[in-house]
């Protein structure tokens, strides 16, 4: 059987993403109300299961580098996606906020372990300069998931049980896809282990803790979108409650063109990258907050904000993995959980901002953060393109180039297989 090539690769992989991070983690804070309304839970109960989902994501996302290294990419996928199927099932099924609670923390898990292993794949089975791209790629997946959730919360939002029911039964098409289709290790040349990577050093460190700096502030400053926007405009704004819904959707078809963050981050470089989302992130939360009951006003803020978010994780999804090159599957633990982290931190703070200040002051305050953290940009990571050369690969080209022709024709024959996915 012959596996996908590297455009396959991306696509097989922002469908799995669309179904790890937008139908098993974020379609469940939209389909609240109805779940609230029918198994009648207090707002306690409904937030204590909310937390499950961070804290599943945070224990996968610790232990998946052991898992990856251990099952190789398409089985730690498929385990994935086994969690996503067991969860996305329970909640369909719920009735009390224990199996509910069940379904959400599975979910979870899935969440965690899904993004480290498909970029493993892609780091030992992908050409070294389209990494970076279908990296990226696989990342804005998530927008698409956002864009499947919004019309099924729309169409379906009386009836989440049947919603569930058809986000499990992708779920399990996405495990047959990633059983069929993905490489069936992570490790290059036929599967052969390859001799454990030397330990980081200081310099290695330091650049991963600058990195790991800004993902947990961008956490920070987004989550007030991400959480209250809703609010803002339905409140203070005095808009229809189902514009949310338009909201989010607006929100994934924009991020959308995250897909462009590798190489929009090769062509400016990384720091200038990361100030310009942050910028535009910063003027989205400003702008919903400038005029909240203005629609019009509202959905582009949800467009440049989609843009600059999927874009910004993007490129720290890109970074971690150039960083930790010989650590593929710790190299978008880092980014992702650092923001997960922020956002968990960021959350109760622009409450308590909303409660003292007001919901526009508390936005502006928000969207002054982003932009402050934009103006550290230059301490941001520059991490060599994964078109340079990586070390290991590099001394193998110029072995071949020295090497008899039978040998560089044996050599060559042997990349091709590796790259051939």
């Amino acid at each position: 059987m012959r596996a996908v090539n590297a455009t396959g690769f991306a696509i097989l992989g922002a469908g799995l993403i669309a179904i790890a991070y937008g139908l098993a983690r974020y379609a469940y804070g939209l389909f609240v109300p109805s779940i609230r309304s029918e198994l009648g839970l207090s707002a306690d109960a409904v937030g204590v299961v909310g937390s499950m989902a961070f804290i599943s994501f945070c224990l996968a996302s610790v232990v998946a580098p052991l898992i990856v290294d251990r099952l190789g990419a398409r089985y730690s996928a498929v385990l994935s996606g086994l969690f996503a199927l067991a969860g996305l099932t329970l909640i369909s099924q719920a009735g009390d906020a224990i199996t509910l609670g069940a379904g959400v923390f599975a979910c979870g898990i899935c969440t965690g372990l899904m993004m480290p292993a498909l970029s493993s794949g892609v780091q030992t089975n992908i050409r070294p300069d389209l990494r970076g791209r279908v990296n990226a790629v696989m990342n804005a997946g998530t927008s698409a998931g956002l864009i499947l959730c919004v019309p099924a919360v729309l169409l379906l939002s009386g009836a989440w049980r049947m919603a569930y029911g058809s986000f499990a039964v992708l779920a399990a098409l996405g495990i047959v896809a990633a059983l069929l289709l993905l490489p069936s290790a992570s490790k290059v040349g036929g599967g052969k282990a390859k001799p454990a990577p030397l330990p980081l050093d200081t310099q290695r460190w330091l650049t991963v803790g600058r990195l790991t700096v800004f993902c947990f502030a961008m956490g920070v400053a987004g989550s007030a979108y991400w959480i209250f926007a809703p609010d803002l405009v339905v409140e203070i704004g005095g808009l229809s409650e189902r514009l949310t819904g338009m909201l989010w959707l607006v929100v994934g078809i924009a991020g959308l063109a995250g897909a462009w963050a590798s190489d929009l981050g090769d062509r400016l470089g990384a720091p200038a990258t990361q100030a310009i989302a942050l910028v535009a992130l910063g003027a989205a939360t400003a702008l919903v907050a400038a005029a909240p009951g203005d629609v019009w006003m509202a959905l582009v803020s949800a467009a440049v904000f989609g843009w600059a978010f999927m874009t910004l994780t993007g490129l720290y999804l890109v970074t971690g993995i150039r960083l930790l090159r010989e650590r593929p599957s710790m190299g978008p633990v880092v980014p992702f959980l650092a923001i997960t982290v922020g956002q968990a931190v960021g959350s109760p703070l622009v409450g308590w901002a909303i409660g003292n200040a007001g919901y526009v002051e508390a936005f502006l305050m928000f969207a002054t953060l982003a932009v402050l953290i934009a103006a550290f940009s230059f301490l941001f990571p520059r991490p060599a393109s994964d078109a340079a050369d990586e070390g290991g690969e590099g001394a193998a080209e110029s072995r071949m180039a020295a090497a008899p022709a039978t040998s560089k024709r044996a050599m060559q024959d042997g990349q091709s297989e590796t790259e051939s996915i």
